[in-house]
């Protein structure tokens, strides 16, 4: 199999890899009372850890090198921080998995090991993220040939063939594969050449090679012209085509002799459209691209609702890890819910349930240490505030000696009006609850303590009481709101975000400060976009000129989220989500902000932005500079789709769904025909076309099901961006798991049109 598979090298000289392949016992940490040993290995394939309990029994577990996002070195977890007396950091590690699973703490039997082991792991990840689409699809199927590979000869039976299929999500008939495969040497299996041509035919590209053909002038290669004529008529760049013709065969073709001629192969051609350019967001978008100088008012910004929790909001458990996790996805916003704790210590938990306690002064240390690794621009601690006047002191000392120069403690010499992400690079600002305003307090004209409500959001005081009867689970959570002291030093933290109760879009419009920050339950925000006489454009005018956070209703203690697409319509900033439960919700939002590189700031249209346009989401054919697009979306095939039922003789029935969200009358959705038994290489050929009224707001989101008739269909995976981030022609759509992570080599291949509605005769 090592004809045609690519696998990471070993090289003789690194000692740190060959260490691995040997294989370490290490002490897997869970607490302060559950420490085992257990035997760690590197497979063969250098993408596989292997490891089992010290005693005697074949039960063993693995996880892939692609699963693990990060190392880290030392005490840097809670379950490290807290053995930190009985191990030294210097033995001591952490494995970071993608998505939302656990961490892996490890403590190995010596310094030399532990750096073994961290070295070489950063290596294989390095090695992983330099891989090519191609190299992944090969890798992808040489692990399915060893599990296959049962009786481990390096061959295939037919069973094994059958097996092998299965795997792959692939259904064929017994003659389709002896036809097929010609078992040239007729001995009942494939062997090495014969495997290979297997292999060649199983994942030969028709649907890439009919495009190819079309624009190929001799069917063997597109010379430079043929390659210019693909990128001007149907990928409509807009760079120079000869310069980008170039550049792409440099860039992508593996033959020497077709880059002499100026000309690209097929191989070639495959490895343009699998990479980067060639998939779905248009890689200009990718980093810092929008004006980053206009008040923060002016920005979408990233928020996470209960960021402390790592699962459900009545009895999960509360974990530093929660922030952690945030501020790496690029999360701009966390909210830190603080009550008075043991031995004058503030904690943060979720109040009045059974969550789990963390100490807040263990929250700040990780926002301090964390919040600027994947975005310079400020983060806003959201703070809901349940403590006595001693713990904010201790609260305001953490907070003073901890983050030091990054909390923003004084207003931005000569600024009026709110700053802007640049202003405020590399600070954390505090939201919360202040006494007086900006005028007040640095004129030193506030006493010691005043009295006021230390949090107009609890959460659960908003839920309806009537209906607190029918909930047994909810009925002890609302606690009684009583007027509650606010110490002058927490008071002091606060600068550009001090949060206040609302009125209405009136009282604001005449009263309100710049600095202020309201904040609604999803249904409060609803029933502001609804009441009767009042206009959603009435809601995108005010947070034209304040900053609003939206939250999740505390009905929902399972921690699902709602679709933050609504909030976004009428311009509300911070939409705070569980960033710890998957979903729509959160697929939206990592769509969202996949752009302007990650940094956790997206600009507002700039109709959203003037006070003075009173855009309304209800109307949007009213906006200044209408202009509808039709957007046309060919699914043609997919790739490699992964299994969703263990049963290994179920294969994957897909279907596509295309989602429009967006401003409501651009809320749509359509599906392609499922395709029977074919998760591998399924081909499609339908096109689906909407309206899009306001593109500006638009998200799309390709949605991939398993088809059941009897049952709901079962979720493959998605992907979701803004349509102002995609590219036009042939590309391909690289899809996520349900937990937001890549899926290699899982992809769809599409064709998209966008172009312009010029004269809409109805919004219909």
């Amino acid at each position: 199999i090592g004809t045609f598979r690519k696998f990471l090298t070993v090289h003789q000289g690194d000692d740190n890899l060959q260490s691995m392949l040997v294989g370490t016992v290490m002490r897997k940490i869970k607490s302060r009372s559950w420490k085992k040993q257990r035997y760690f290995k590197l497979q063969e394939d250098c993408t596989t850890i292997w490891y089992k309990s010290k005693k005697a029994g074949n039960t063993h577990s693995t996880f892939s090198v692609s699963d693990v996002e990060a190392i880290r070195e030392g005490h840097q977890s809670e379950v490290l921080l807290s053995i930190a007396d009985e191990f030294p950091a210097d033995r001591c590690f952490t494995l970071v998995f993608r998505g939302r699973r656990g961490n892996l703490d490890l403590v190995a039997e010596s310094v030399e090991e532990a750096q073994s082991w961290i070295r070489g792991m950063k290596k294989l990840i390095e090695n992983l993220e330099n891989m090519g689409e191609r190299e992944k699809l090969d890798q992808w199927i040489g692990d399915l040939f060893k599990k296959a590979d049962k009786n481990k000869d390096g061959r295939m039976n037919f069973k094994e063939v059958r097996d092998l299929l299965k795997m792959m999500n692939v259904d064929m008939n017994d003659s389709f594969l002896f036809s097929q495969m010609a078992d040239k040497s007729q001995s009942g299996t494939l062997e090495d050449d014969e495997f290979v041509l297997f292999y060649k035919m199983l994942t030969q590209r028709e649907d890439l090679l009919k495009v190819f053909q079309d624009y190929s002038a001799d069917g063997q290669k597109l010379s430079q012209s043929d390659l210019e004529d693909f990128l001007k008529e149907e990928q409509l760049e807009e760079d120079d085509f000869q310069q980008k013709a170039k550049q792409l065969i440099e860039h992508y073709e593996p033959s020497d002799t077709a880059k002499l001629l100026n000309a690209m192969t097929f191989d070639g051609f495959l490895m343009y459209l699998g990479s980067s350019e060639g998939s779905i967001f248009n890689p200009r978008r990718r980093g810092v691209f929008q004006d980053m100088s206009q008040p923060l008012c002016h920005y979408f910004i990233s928020s996470s609702h209960n960021t402390y929790l790592m699962e459900d909001q009545l009895r999960g458990q509360s974990s530093v890890e929660g922030y952690i996790r945030a501020l790496n996805r690029g999360c701009r916003c966390v909210e830190v819910d603080c009550w008075d704790g043991a031995n004058g210590e503030p904690i943060v938990y979720h109040g009045h349930t059974f969550t789990s306690k963390i100490l807040f002064k263990d929250v700040v240390s990780a926002v301090g240490k964390y919040a600027f690794k994947v975005s310079e621009y400020p983060v806003i601690l959201s703070i809901e505030n349940h403590c006595s006047i001693e713990q904010q002191r201790v609260m305001a000392q953490h907070l003073n000696h901890i983050l030091g120069d990054k909390l923003l403690k004084t207003t931005l010499d000569g600024k009026v009006g709110l700053p802007s992400p640049e202003d405020l690079k590399g600070k954390i600002l505090l939201k919360a609850k202040k006494i007086g305003g900006l005028e007040e307090s640095f004129n030193g004209m506030v006493e010691d303590s005043l009295t006021g409500e230390a949090s107009d959001e609890d959460e659960v005081a908003e839920i309806d009481k009537d209906n607190l009867h029918r909930d047994s689970i909810l009925s002890h959570l609302l606690p009684q709101k009583t007027k509650q002291h606010l110490s002058k030093e927490l008071s002091d933290c606060v600068v550009y975000c001090k949060s206040v109760h609302f009125s209405s879009f009136k009282h604001s419009r005449i009263h309100s400060k710049f600095y202020e920050v309201t904040s609604f339950t999803e249904s409060k925000a609803r029933k502001h976009l609804r009441d009767a006489g009042m206009s959603t454009a009435e809601f995108v005018h005010h947070n034209s000129r304040q900053l609003t956070r939206v939250y999740p209703s505390g009905f929902r203690t399972d921690s699902s989220n709602f679709n933050p697409q609504e909030m976004w319509n009428a311009g509300c900033q911070i939409v705070a989500l569980n960033f710890q439960t998957a979903g729509e919700g959160m697929d939206m939002n990592d769509g969202l902000f996949s752009q302007n590189g990650h940094c956790g700031y997206v600009l507002k249209p700039v109709f959203m932005r003037e006070a003075a346009k009173r855009f309304d989401p209800e109307m949007p054919q009213n906006q200044d500079g209408y202009q509808p697009v039709i957007l046309t979306i060919q699914v043609i095939s997919g790739q490699q789709l992964p299994k969703v039922n263990i049963k290994e003789d179920s294969i994957v029935d897909p279907l596509v769904r295309v989602e429009i969200h967006g401003v409501p009358i651009d809320q749509a959705k359509q599906e392609t025909r499922y395709i029977e038994n074919n998760g591998f290489n399924p081909v499609w050929y339908d096109t689906l076309r909407f309206t899009v009224h306001t593109p500006e707001l638009a998200m799309v989101r390709f949605v991939v099901e398993d088809y059941d008739k009897t049952s709901k269909n079962d979720f493959v995976g998605q992907y979701t961006l803004p349509l102002s981030c995609m590219q036009q022609g042939y590309r391909h759509i690289h899809l996520l798991s349900k937990d937001g992570t890549t899926i290699p080599p899982s992809s769809l291949f599409v064709h998209i049109r966008i172009t312009k509605l010029d004269k809409p005769s109805s919004l219909s």
